[in-house]
């Protein structure tokens, strides 16, 4: 079993992607903005990280960046999961040090494939 932080400020899509890590067995750690996000993440060490971008307080490309770029926590796979579509979003999330960029809403299937990959290389 995984334990897989959620950091987004909707409630609905933390739900949501809180059923779909339970139901694959894993257990979920969940923070509401990038800073909480950034504190759990060097408190707990999860096993890979679903970062939101558009939050209030730090988003997820500064929140990202940060745990990308600290020693504690750089070995975890970061996923991005957001609303933002556009290309230079992409490339700019993955300079940030995410492994993947997955636009909302996101296909649970692709979630799925997504967090095994990533699990399965840790």
């Amino acid at each position: 079993m995984a334990r897989i932080l959620i950091v987004d400020d909707s409630p609905s899509q933390l739900f949501s992607m809180q059923k779909v890590v339970e139901k694959l067995g894993h257990e979920t750690l969940t923070a509401e903005t990038g800073t909480e996000g950034i504190r759990v993440a060097k408190e707990q060490l999860p096993d890979l990280i679903l970062m939101d971008v558009v939050m209030p307080d730090l988003n997820g490309f500064h929140a990202t960046r940060r745990i990308s770029k600290d020693e504690r926590t750089s070995h975890i796979p970061i996923i991005i999961v957001t609303t933002k579509n556009l290309e230079t979003d992409k490339v700019w999330g993955m300079r940030q040090g995410a492994k993947e960029y997955l636009v909302k809403p996101v296909n649970e299937k692709s979630l799925i494939t997504v967090i095994n990959k990533y699990l399965s290389e840790s």
